[in-house]
């Protein structure tokens, strides 16, 4: 059993107007990162395409059309001020979710024991009507309800360690008590969702950081607060969805993890997966815009999904 790396070169073809901090340059240093020799053993798998139907699990027909036919013929269509499309962001987008969904249907087969999905544009942002924060597909959203409707995951769980909150994956879980949404994220920032009073109906658990927090905090925000929730849980499999902008290195916040945090958390969600959900997991890429930093951690994230499996 090994640990499975799942990207796609037409993630690299999605372009962000000059200046934009989610550009292409984050994907080459995750991948870049995912080269050194201690990696070697990663299985390695191209992304497919995401059905229609898989994301409709997420997304309304609507805005599955306004994505796939919203990619203009050259230059940019503003989304909104911070999200924007060009000529390749349409493929990048159904290649993104495609990734997670090939990623739950390796680990459920026994073919790898847990894998790491490297794409953009990222997802966890996107609601299920609005493309939003970088995001246009919901991509981990779409890997849960995969797990649940073609695998018979009944309890599906994400934990969400990106600098700002994932208000999109709040938006798809929160009225449906078998799905489990944790994150832990800066606050006040964008996008001004997770407050810890948001609960959900009693399966949403946000842990809010204070700008200046670092490792101190955020371990016991993770291992008080939400290890223990996601246990009582007991889900059937578990995501994550795996932002590095959180790092004291990174340009669009204010925490101060390193990325030696970045493997604590893994280790200790692979670790809880091990026990309670034979260590099905699944990663996707979220935030991250400090280049150095964002491979660094993407290092210690995988090196540690590599440990478990």
């Amino acid at each position: 059993m090994t640990t499975l790396l799942v990207t796609h070169s037409a993630c690299l073809e999605h372009e962000t107007p000059p200046g934009h901090p989610e550009c292409a340059d984050r994907l080459r240093a995750v991948l870049g990162a995912l080269e050194a020799e201690e990696f070697a053993l990663l299985a390695r798998d191209e992304a497919p395409r995401a059905a229609h139907e898989q994301i409709a699990r997420v997304h309304p027909a609507a805005h599955i059309e306004r994505i796939e036919n919203g990619a203009p013929a050259e230059g940019f269509r503003r989304i909104d001020a911070d999200t924007a499309m060009s000529p390749g962001s349409a493929e990048a987008a159904f290649r993104a979710a495609g990734a997670v969904v090939h990623a739950v249907d390796e680990v459920m087969a026994g073919r790898v024991r847990n894998a790491f999905c490297a794409v953009r544009p990222p997802g966890h942002h996107a609601e299920p009507e609005t493309a939003m924060g970088f995001c246009l597909f919901n991509n981990i959203a779409i890997g849960a309800q995969h797990a649940r409707a073609v695998h018979g995951c009944a309890r599906v769980a994400v934990v969400d360690f990106d600098v700002h909150h994932g208000n999109g994956t709040q938006a798809a879980f929160e009225t449906d008590p078998s799905l489990f949404y944790a994150s832990t994220h800066q606050w006040p920032l964008y996008p001004g969702t997770g407050r810890a009073g948001e609960h959900g109906l009693g399966n949403i658990y946000n842990r809010t950081l204070q700008p200046g927090a670092g490792s101190a905090e955020f371990r016991d925000a993770v291992g008080g607060a939400i290890l223990p929730s996601l246990a009582n849980f007991r889900p059937d499999f578990i995501f994550i969805s795996a932002g590095f902008d959180a790092h004291m290195a990174d340009p669009l916040a204010n925490l101060r993890l390193t990325d030696e945090d970045f493997g604590w958390v893994t280790g200790e969600l692979v670790k809880l997966a091990g026990k309670l959900c034979g260590g099905r997991v699944v990663s996707a890429l979220e935030g991250g815009y400090d280049l150095e930093a964002l491979a660094a951690s993407t290092r210690a994230h995988v090196r540690a999904l590599m440990l478990a499996a």
